[in-house]
């Protein structure tokens, strides 16, 4: 019987999510910058991307801001043992909203993604107020 906390599997969901958007980023900045440079000792600036890449690049960016700390409210939940239906609908919320909102935010669909985007921070939101019940 597996007895690992499904907030902690969803916790290994979100760094899927993150490892894709990383690679979805990366292989598209490869549209607008030489090999050379990424390969180089990058000591250049780099050029800006535009469109769809620099989007992901935002958005990869974005996941950035919120990632630690969902993964320190997982982990503080787990460590407490405040795991409950509040931590699992709040991380469930958390990694759905954040892999809907790549490819929103890529689609360049603006109201959408911002709700999207707040729904994943209610989730995490969630999260916290666990670890204080």
């Amino acid at each position: 019987m597996d007895t690992t906390a499904v907030e902690l599997k969803l916790l290994g969901a979100a760094i899927v999510v993150g490892l894709v958007q990383l690679l979805w980023a990366a292989i598209a900045s490869w549209s607008q910058r030489d090999l050379q440079w990424a390969a180089g000792s990058r000591d250049e600036p780099r050029p800006p991307l535009t469109g769809g890449p620099g989007r992901l690049e935002r958005a990869w960016r974005n996941f950035l801001e919120t990632f630690p700390l969902f993964a320190a409210a997982v982990v503080a939940a787990v460590l407490l043992a405040k795991t409950g239906p509040l931590t699992m609908w709040g991380s469930a919320v958390y990694v759905i909203g954040r892999a809907l909102y790549v490819p929103l935010y890529v689609s360049g669909v603006p109201m959408v993604r911002s709700v999207v985007w707040g729904v994943s921070m209610v989730g995490l939101g969630l999260v916290v107020v666990a670890i204080f019940r």
